[in-house]
């Protein structure tokens, strides 16, 4: 189907700007199905032109964060790392899981641009063809070790204990001359035996400062697996199952009209319904700020309004803040979740109840439209 464009309406995009105003749950705020993350207010071709690109940012980052929580919370304190770069959609997307996971709680990126965007600490580690491209591991080794002074080597490229075995030997070695070699990297096969086993030699051999970092296929349930076998894995690269969150690739994230030329609307689409009018979210907590319920009203409640604005008139209102601001907010967040709701496993449903005066709009609306 061809769409054919008037060249005046073409034109008219190159004085176009945003008039309208903004509200917006703050990033790293723990949030429920239907909830409104963010809502616009501004004339319709203002607000439609943002629809598709507002969408994209938002599902794709919250779910990215999601996943990510989740591992931080498998790997209890231990470091994770963001390898995805190689598996995620696209280059912007890799750039923006990045960013997510790292609000979500990862230490840091092996992505070199999400160090240059947005300041996340870089981490990383040899790659098996740096191996191969030598003719004795033992010289892959010392080289990486002599030019990386922050090394972790790569020993699973051909037998991982043997390697372990060789590092002892090259550490003593190196010592020397001043160079220590800070990590190990098991990439393949039983994480937990292989790190079992590395830990025994590497200890036998005098190294137990030397830290072993696992990656490979991990995600937060094999992470919670590798915790509760007690596995001597001191961090973890993690790829593919965050990077395009793996087995859950998509939130029913929408963006829908609520109300138009002064009056509320909502769509009643089978499975698809929405709530009318201009909503904001109250959230609840006990004593110790552990959260209790959240309330979707039109009513001004005396819980905490988690819509802020942001944009008034087109323009800014709220200062922005940097990513470690939101990260730390978000952990506070997630900090105040229900031990319950932290679990891996499928928990109770937070409780989000829509207010009696919702529900009144919302009949009111179906009775008034066809």
């Amino acid at each position: 189907m061809k769409i054919a464009v008037p060249a005046f309406m073409i034109a008219s995009l190159a004085s176009l700007r945003f008039t309208g105003d903004v509200a917006a749950m703050p990033e790293g705020t723990v949030c429920f199905p239907n909830e409104p993350l963010l809502q616009v207010s501004a004339p319709l071709r203002e607000a439609q032109l943002v629809e598709s690109r507002l969408l994209n940012l938002l599902h794709f980052q919250t779910l990215i964060a999601s996943k990510a929580a989740r591992c931080v919370q498998a790997a209890a304190g231990k470091p994770v790392i963001d390898f995805g770069l190689r598996r995620t959609h696209g280059a912007e997307a890799a750039l923006l899981s990045a960013r997510a996971s790292y609000l979500a709680g990862f230490t840091g990126t092996a992505t070199v641009p999400g160090n240059v965007r947005f300041g996340i600490p870089l981490f990383g580690t040899m790659a098996h063809s740096f191996v191969q491209a030598h003719d004795d591991e033992l010289e892959a080794f010392e080289t990486f070790a002599r030019t990386q002074t922050d090394n972790t080597l790569l020993i699973d490229t051909y037998d991982t204990e043997a390697a372990a075995g060789k590092i002892v030997a090259l550490a003593h070695r190196l010592k020397a001359a001043g160079v220590e070699i800070r990590g190990v990297r098991i990439d393949s096969g039983n994480l937990g035996e292989h790190a079992r086993l590395v830990r025994a030699i590497l200890d036998a051999g005098g190294l137990g400062q030397t830290q072993i970092f696992a990656s490979g296929n991990v995600d937060e349930y094999r992470l919670a697996a590798l915790r509760a076998e007690g596995a001597p894995i001191d961090g973890y690269g993690v790829g593919t199952h965050v990077g395009t969150s793996a087995d859950a690739p998509y939130l029913d994230c929408v963006y829908k009209l609520h109300e138009y030329a002064g009056r509320a609307r909502r769509k009643r689409s089978e499975h698809k319904a929405t709530w009318p009018g201009r909503k904001q979210v109250y959230r609840y907590a006990d004593a110790s700020q552990h959260m209790l319920y959240d309330v979707l009203t039109l009513d001004i409640q005396d819980g905490t309004a988690l819509l802020e604005p942001v944009i008034t008139a087109g323009r800014h209102v709220q200062r922005p803040v940097s990513l470690d601001h939101s990260r730390d907010y978000c952990r506070q967040q997630i900090e105040s979740l229900p031990a319950v709701l932290r679990a891996l496993d499928d928990s109770p449903s937070y409780p989000v109840t829509v207010s009696p005066t919702l529900r009144a709009l919302t009949s009111d609306v179906d009775t008034s439209t066809s």
